[in-house]
C-alpha cells in the first residue's frame, strides 16, 4: 500500500550521473528489476516519464504467477489483498456459449493458490515505492530519449539521455540499461528493434463500471462475445472486480482477427458491455471514466531481448501471453531474472554473459509462447471460437486442463497428468 511515509524523490537528478544500471520505465518490470538489484547492493536509478499515479490500460488481474513476484518482492500484506487497493481472487469464472464454470486456481507446490486484482495505479505505483524502499533512485517525470553509446560505432551502451517535464536534460552513465519503456519505447526504436509480423499482439479497450457486484470473489472471463442485439463479436472479454466499488471491464481483439484493422474498440467495448448491463449494471450511468485503449504486443514478438547492453523487459519485449493477454508476471518474472544476470555480470565484467538473459527467457517461456500463437491463429476466427466454447466448455476436466493451459499455471515436477500434458506441449514447441 502506498502511504504517505513511503519514501518519494528527495534530490534533482545531475545533469551527469553514474550508477550501475539504469532502469528506463518504472512499470512493474522495470521498477521490479530495479528492486531486486538494489536489495543485492547495486546503485540503480530508475528513471520514469511520468509522475505517480498514472495509469495503463490493463486488465487490472493479478494471477498467481503476479502473486509469487509480490511475495518474492516482500509485498505480503498486498499479495493477500490485507492492504488497500488489493483484492484476493479464488478464480476464474469462464463464460463461453451457454456454460458459465467456476474454476478455482490450482493448488500447486509451485504456485500460489489465489490470484487478485488491482488498479495500475495502485500497482505499479507500489512496485516503483518497494524499489525505492530497497535502495533504488526513483527519478519521476524524467522519460529517456536515447542510449548513449561508448564509441561511434555503437557497439555498445554507456548509458541513457533523459529529458525532465519542466525542461532540464542530462544523462545517467552506466554499463547496462534496462529498457522497460513499454512497447514502441524510445530504447527499442533507437536500438533498431522492430515489431514481428510472425507474431501476434492484440488492442484492449477498458472501462471501469460502479457495480453492487464490485465485491465479487471470481474474475470472469468471456470467450465469446454478444452485443445488445445477440450479434456475435470477434474478440474476448473480462470483468475483473475491485476493492473501490467499480469492476475493471474490458476486451481484446487479436490481430488474427480479420476485424482487428477495422474496429471501433471503443464502441466494440461499449455495444458488449450495454448488451450484458442487465447482470452486470453495466449501463452508460454507471461509467466512472471514458473508455481507453491500447496495444497487447505478445509472444516475444520483439526480439533480440539483449543486444548491446540493453536488456527488453516486459512489454518493451513483447512478453504477454498470448493465451490471455496477462503481461504483468512475465514482465515481473523477466524482471527478476535480468536482476540476476546483471548482478552476475557486473561482478565478472564480461559483457558476453548478458546473453545469457536472452537465452535463459527462450528456454522458460519461449516454446509456450510458440503454442500461443497456434491458440491465436485459430481463435482469431469468432465462428471457430464460437463453436469451441460450445461444444468444449461443458466438459469440466477439459476446462481444467484450458484453464491450466492458459494461466500457465503447473508444477515443474507434476504429480498431475495435466500438468505433464502442458508441460509436454510446451517442452515440444520450438522456442521460435
Amino acid at each position: 500500500m502506498v502511504t504517505s511515509t513511503t519514501p518519494r524523490q528527495s534530490e534533482s537528478l545531475p545533469t551527469i550521473e553514474y550508477a550501475d544500471v539504469v532502469v528506463v520505465g518504472a512499470g512493474p518490470g522495470g521498477a521490479a528489476a530495479a528492486a531486486h538489484l538494489a536489495a543485492r547492493g547495486r546503485e540503480v536509478v530508475l528513471l520514469e516519464k511520468d509522475r505517480f499515479p498514472r495509469d495503463k490500460v490493463c486488465g487490472d488481474g493479478l494471477t498467481p504467477r503476479v502473486i509469487r513476484e509480490m511475495l518474492d518482492l516482500g509485498l505480503e500484506d498486498e499479495a493477500h489483498g490485507r492492504a488497500d487497493g488489493f483484492a484476493v481472487q479464488k478464480g476464474l469464472r469462464i463464460h463461453g456459449g451457454k456454460t458459465v464454470m467456476e474454476l478455482p486456481w490450482p493448488e500447486l507446490d509451485d504456485w500460489p493458490g489465489w490470484g487478485g486484482t488491482s488498479t495500475r495505479k495502485v500497482f505499479d505505483e507500489t512496485i516503483a515505492r518497494t524499489a525505492q524502499r530497497k535502495g533504488a533512485r526513483l527519478f519521476e517525470g524524467h522519460g529517456a530519449t536515447r542510449p548513449i553509446w561508448r564509441d561511434s560505432s555503437e557497439t555498445r551502451v554507456a548509458g541513457v539521455a533523459w529529458k525532465s517535464d519542466d525542461g532540464r536534460e542530462g544523462e545517467v552513465r552506466a554499463p547496462v540499461v534496462i529498457a522497460a519503456d513499454g512497447a514502441g519505447g524510445p530504447m527499442g526504436k533507437h536500438l533498431g528493434v522492430k515489431r514481428r509480423e510472425d507474431r501476434p499482439m492484440a488492442v484492449a479497450a477498458r472501462a471501469y463500471y460502479r457495480s453492487p457486484r464490485a465485491d465479487d470473489p471470481w474474475i470472469s472471463s468471456f470467450l465469446d462475445l454478444t452485443d445488445a442485439g445477440g450479434n456475435l463479436l470477434s474478440g474476448y472479454g473480462w470483468v475483473f472486480p475491485l476493492d473501490d466499488g467499480t469492476m475493471n471491464v474490458g476486451l481484446g481483439l487479436l490481430s488474427t482477427s480479420r476485424e482487428f484493422q477495422g474496429s471501433n474498440y471503443r464502441k466494440l467495448l461499449s455495444s458488449w458491455a450495454t448488451g450484458m448491463a442487465p447482470e452486470w449494471d453495466t449501463t452508460p450511468d454507471n461509467l466512472v471514466e471514458p473508455i481507453r485503449t491500447g496495444p497487447i504486443p505478445m509472444g516475444f514478438n520483439r526480439t533480440p531481448l539483449h543486444q548491446r547492453g540493453v536488456l527488453l523487459v516486459g512489454d518493451s519485449g513483447g512478453m504477454v501471453n498470448p493465451f490471455n493477454g496477462e503481461g504483468i508476471s512475465y514482465a515481473m518474472e523477466a524482471a527478476q531474472l535480468a536482476a540476476d544476470v546483471v548482478d552476475h555480470t557486473l561482478t565478472t565484467k564480461r559483457t558476453s554473459d548478458l546473453d545469457r538473459y536472452d537465452q535463459e527467457l527462450r528456454r522458460r517461456i519461449g516454446g509456450y509462447y510458440t503454442l500461443g500463437k497456434v491458440f491465436a491463429d485459430l481463435v482469431g476466427n469468432p465462428t471457430v471460437m464460437h463453436v469451441c466454447t460450445q461444444y468444449g466448455m461443458p466438459y469440466r476436466p477439459l476446462m481444467l486442463l484450458v484453464l491450466k493451459l492458459m494461466a500457465h499455471l503447473t508444477d515443474a515436477k507434476p504429480a498431475d497428468t495435466k500438468d505433464v500434458i502442458v508441460n509436454t506441449l510446451q517442452r515440444l514447441a520450438p522456442a521460435a
